[in-house]
């Protein structure tokens, strides 16, 4: 299976960004793809230190959007493993041909998602979601879920991500991530929240080379209840590069 990701990963990076360029201005309106390099330290469950590599497409087309990642984690003393997003999500703006922009709110999508554990069930997320135009903002995204797991009881989630650029004197930074609240799914499991910011620079534009193509800083994780596990709240600082096709 591992070895199964790895070729996966690979046709990924290869093949995605090059279809997604062929087919601008028909199926695929806009494509962006990205992996990314984070070094962390004092995890709470599992190694304490760990090297995580990233895999992260998006794309929009004509009928929607569709976001996936897969992160392959090297603990320090420990397996590796993988986890792996899928989210396809459907424009009722597109669909319809109407207009659903009205104030702050861009459009109207039906929303899914997968998660995929390395040895574990898939967990099947759905419901809808809105997309705001908010300032400044590249994009600011709400999901609501049903939260299928099919070893729990079943519960809700609630899914942000949020892209903003801006400048500070001249260089370009950009702020970003996403966060997950989720209710309480029975046997055992609580509530829980997960908060990630990255705070980035854009390295390629501070040293006159490609801008908009290579990012270092920090990603910070907060994860209130880790796992669903009452107690343990994990608070974790990321070193983190970045590099967009």
């Amino acid at each position: 299976m591992k070895k199964y990701i790895y070729w996966v990963c690979l046709v990924l990076v290869v093949f995605l960004p090059s279809v997604s360029h062929a087919e601008e201005g028909s199926f695929i309106q806009w494509q962006s793809t990205n992996v990314q390099l984070l070094r962390g330290f004092d995890y709470e469950i599992g190694a304490q230190d760990r090297t995580i590599a990233t895999f992260e497409h998006a794309h929009g087309h004509r009928y929607g959007d569709f976001y996936m990642f897969v992160d392959y984690t090297w603990p320090d003393g420990g397996d590796e493993n993988y986890y792996a997003e899928f989210s396809p999500r459907l424009s009722l703006g597109k669909v319809t041909g109407k207009d659903f922009s009205y104030g702050l709110i861009k459009d109207v999508f039906i929303s899914t998602t997968i998660e995929k554990p390395e040895d574990q069930k898939a967990r099947y997320l759905y419901g809808g979601a809105v997309d705001l135009n908010l300032p400044g903002f590249k994009f600011f995204k709400t999901n609501l879920y049903v939260r299928d797991d099919p070893n729990l009881d079943k519960t809700y989630q609630v899914t942000l991500g949020w892209n903003r650029p801006f400048e500070i004197k001249g260089q370009k930074f950009l702020i970003e991530g996403f966060a997950d609240f989720s209710g309480d799914a029975g046997a055992g499991k609580e509530a829980h929240q997960l908060i990630v910011p990255r705070f980035l620079m854009d390295v390629g534009h501070a040293t006159g080379l490609n801008e908009g193509k290579l990012f270092m800083g920090v990603e910070w994780q907060y994860w209130h209840n880790k796992f669903g596990v009452g107690g343990v709240t994990e608070s974790v600082p990321q070193l983190q590069m970045k590099y967009t096709f």
